[in-house]
């Protein structure tokens, strides 16, 4: 039930409106953004809403139930706060999100009309298009932690406690060779192993893509070369003669922890737990050397 003020209500039931949408965003890392549909800025709760993002909405769907109610959010990249580099970076990712119904000549008349989560994000050469998904989402998802084989910290985290330290779990190199944007030859990594770094994580250190960190797929040697490739391609073009650090990676097993990081005491894992071959077995009569009987 959206409770109005006494002058927005009376505005409504005038026939006719100045009314307009207004988005406000707030990423994970606490940065706002407010985007409106209206031909110029709006001002309230001390955000600036850009008219230059071209938002506009799908219509909004309500259930009685516990089903997640959802719209898609459509807008132009041409705001000085949105670009496609952010969203390609995932700073937008599950960012929250609330969308206003607003009295543009007034801006204190306004209702909150849905309050959720951005889900996926598609993006095109001149705009985008997002999921927009109710506060009930969250019932979806797992909470707390589960009981499972693999430990489920992640590596250098509190819980893990493990120290990445410099020349042994941690490097710096320099990329001398690229292919597809994602494949990088390096220098300064020959003393590790191969697969040292597997599944570990990649940070740019210059260039375009300074600060971005990306997942480790594998770490090759090939011919005397050390080869990182990426599970995905950064935002921007890597350059040649940049520079990376990398860590090594886990796999989150038992023998893992023990063998490669010495650290088997804070595996968050539960390796002895029965699996469902214990769960679906049942009870067998087995042979016993007491005269032939059956025990």
């Amino acid at each position: 039930m959206k409770s109005l003020s006494s002058e927005f209500q009376a505005h409504l039931d005038s026939g006719s409106t100045t009314l307009c949408h207004c988005w406000r965003l707030q990423r994970p890392d606490g940065a706002v953004a407010g985007f409106t549909e209206h031909d110029r800025d709006l001002v309230f709760d001390n955000i600036v809403y850009e008219a230059a993002a071209g938002f506009t909405t799908s219509s909004v769907g309500s259930s009685n139930g516990l089903a997640v109610d959802n719209l898609d959010v459509v807008g132009a990249l041409e705001s000085s706060h949105l670009t496609d580099a952010d969203l390609a970076a995932g700073f937008y990712d599950n960012a929250d999100i609330e969308i206003w119904r607003v009295n543009w000549q007034d801006t204190q008349q306004r209702v909150l009309l849905r309050k959720g989560n951005l889900g996926e994000v598609q993006r095109s050469n001149q705009g985008f298009s997002a999921e927009v998904r109710g506060l009930s989402h969250r019932l979806n998802q797992s909470t707390g932690r589960l009981f499972q084989y693999a430990c489920d910290a992640d590596l250098a985290d509190a819980r893990c406690g493990k120290e990445l330290i410099l020349g042994i779990f941690a490097a710096s190199g320099s990329i001398t060779a690229i292919r597809e944007n994602r494949i990088l030859t390096v220098s300064g990594l020959t003393a590790f192993d191969d697969g040292w770094f597997s599944r570990g994580l990649c940070t740019f250190t210059s260039g375009a893509n300074q600060g971005e960190v990306m997942e480790v797929k594998s770490h090759t040697r090939r011919a005397g070369d050390v080869v990182i490739e990426l599970w995905n391609a950064p935002t921007q073009s890597v350059e040649l003669g940049g520079g990376l650090s990398v860590k090594a990676g886990c796999d989150k097993q038992l023998d893992t922890c023990r063998q490669k990081f010495s650290n088997v005491e804070r595996f968050r894992g539960f390796p002895h737990m029965p699996g469902n071959d214990f769960a679906l077995s049942y009870a067998r009569r087995g042979a016993a050397n007491d005269g032939g009987k059956l025990i």
